[in-house]
């Protein structure tokens, strides 16, 4: 399933280019794409398919200014210090590391502009499919209702990270009307999002393995456990029964999953690997399929090193980008399997035959490649210890996603992994929402653990140490605070785009000092409105304590 419905997202693509060509020649764009489209299933399924692409530029850490660069890079775990010759880009990732962004930040206007670009991938084919008969389209209503519901939750997911980062925005349901929305306050985007959830949630389809890359009722429930978990920050208002009750429906089996109940993996590694399409407790992903489409991760280049390729086989190699903030590393027990699964450190030696040194191309250029956890120059010995005094080596990184590896294999023999290149990114796994039913009731009941809460977080802990190693390890009534809570989210969900909004929720976002960072002021806690935005809508109302 997953390859055919990316192939459908294939044709889309070839008549959205043809008709950019016949464009040029005063064809009319919306006359191209209405009259003559919507006319069997494959057209209507293919514009139905089409955002999820798009969402690949925003969502996952894509090597484009999306969503996800400053949800993390402005957070205490994950930076992207200047190394040598290499990352300062005018100073875009210290801006976020330091909490000094602009109003004229061009990273921010290309996450709104590609957030925004999304909700109108999601308007067209709504607006479209609506009015057109099911004979026209050859659609039963069923099917009709579902994929209007189907984008319907998708573009809710767009406006719950655009009012994620920045609060109060303009919301539009139809392309091009109004020309210039007004800004919505940030409790009524909240109730716009909760309401085109909860009116098109059951409409949706079920959960299956084979679409995990495409909204489902267990995604709009997902969505509801993350708006509920942070409501209080984005509406004003606690909603931690909500946030419960919702995360029940996909922890209890309900929630629209299909061939029985979710279920935590047994082991912490099914999630991350190239057939994590089949791991029991992802909900939503960026779903790739590199050998029928060509469409694979773009991770690689926000967090591999020039010589990537030798160290994992394959052929993908990257920016030397993002690093671990120093500290980090060693917040992780020396027996957690997730510090040595998910996290690279040490000298680093050739896939092919697991002993040749990967040697360095920069500052070490021809001695052995040494990840480390600190930022600074080594090679001349220094102390000095921020985001401007790297080195190639500098920072422990990203090794939680597997790609698998296409090299050759002793005796000449291919050594090849058929799904390479075909890792999905997640967006909601269940172990996510187990995190999110634990915090809930702990906030409930004052700050303190409850027996629930801590069987939920031990269930999903105990994964990431041996039988015996765990014994010493598990959460009690004594040892589960809310600052612990906050730590263990960070260890389990690194990379994962959530680590802003804990330390906002955690009321540690602009208040605590991490390496290399001062606490900074309480506006902070949203992104401005872009200028470039506010210069073509009048309309668009700046945040507090920006000009």
């Amino acid at each position: 399933m997953k390859s055919k419905y990316i192939i459908y997202i294939g044709l889309f693509a070839v008549l959205i280019t043809t008709a950019c060509k016949k464009q040029l020649q005063e064809n009319a764009y919306d006359q191209l794409i209405a009259d003559n489209f919507y006319n069997n299933k494959t057209e209507v399924l293919s514009a139905v398919l089409r955002p999820y692409t798009h969402a690949n530029a925003w969502v996952t850490p894509s090597g484009q200014d999306g969503w996800w660069r400053p949800a993390e890079l402005s957070a205490d775990q994950l930076a992207w210090p200047t190394k040598g010759r290499h990352g300062e880009d005018g100073g875009k990732w210290k801006r976020l590391h330091y909490h000094t962004w602009t109003t004229d930040e061009n990273g921010l206007n290309n996450a709104w502009r590609l957030m925004y670009t999304g909700v109108g991938y999601c308007n067209d084919p709504i607006e479209n499919i609506e009015k057109r008969s099911l004979a026209q389209m050859g659609i039963t209503q069923a099917e009709k209702d579902s994929y209007i519901a189907e984008l319907k939750l998708l573009r809710a997911f767009h406006y719950l990270k655009l009012m994620d980062l920045f609060g109060n925005i303009p919301v539009v349901t139809q392309v091009g009307i109004p020309t210039r929305p007004e800004t919505m306050p940030r409790a009524e985007v909240f109730n716009f999002i909760e309401k085109e959830i909860k009116e098109n949630i059951d409409k949706a389809p079920k959960l299956s393995r084979g679409q995990l890359g495409r909204m489902s009722q267990a995604s709009g429930y997902a969505m509801l456990v993350e708006l509920y978990l942070n409501a209080e920050v984005w509406s004003g208002t606690q909603r931690w029964d909500d946030c419960i009750a919702a995360a029940d429906q996909l922890i209890n089996g309900a929630g629209g999953a299909q061939n029985g109940t979710m279920a935590l993996d047994p082991n912490i590694t099914d999630q991350f690997k190239t057939t994590n399409d089949l791991s029991k407790e992802v909900i939503f992903s960026i779903a790739y399929n590199y050998s029928v489409a060509n469409f694979q991760p773009s991770w690689t280049g926000e967090f591999y090193h020039f010589k990537q390729q030798e160290i994992y086989g394959g052929g993908r190699n990257g920016n030397d980008g993002v690093v671990v903030v120093p500290g980090n590393y060693t917040t992780y027990d020396a027996a957690d399997l997730r510090r040595s699964n998910w996290l690279l450190i040490g000298p680093m030696v050739k896939f092919a035959d697991g002993v040749t040194p990967v040697l360095a191309s920069e500052e070490y250029n021809g001695s052995q490649l040494v990840f480390v956890d600190n930022i600074r120059r080594n090679k001349t010995n220094s102390t000095v210890s921020n985001m401007s005094e790297g080195e190639e080596n500098s920072g422990v990184r990203f090794n939680k996603y597997k790609l698998g590896n296409q090299i050759a294999g002793p005796g000449g023999v291919p050594a090849i992994d058929p799904n390479y290149n075909n890792t999905d990114w997640n967006v909601y796994r269940l172990t996510w929402v187990y995190f999110a039913k634990a915090e809930a009731l702990m906030r409930k009941a004052g700050g303190g653990a409850t027996a629930e809460a801590i069987r939920l977080v031990n269930e999903c802990k105990k994964r990431a140490f041996s039988a015996a190693d765990f014994e010493s390890r598990a959460y009690t009534i004594g040892t589960l605070t809310l600052d612990e809570l906050l730590a263990e989210r960070g260890r389990e969900f690194i990379f994962e785009g959530f680590r802003r909004d804990d330390m906002i929720r955690f009321g540690k976002f602009t208040t605590a000092s991490w390496w290399d960072h001062s606490p900074t002021t309480a506006t902070k806690s949203l992104f401005p409105i872009p200028q470039q935005q506010r210069d073509l809508n009048v309309n668009l109302k700046q945040n507090p304590g920006y000009n």
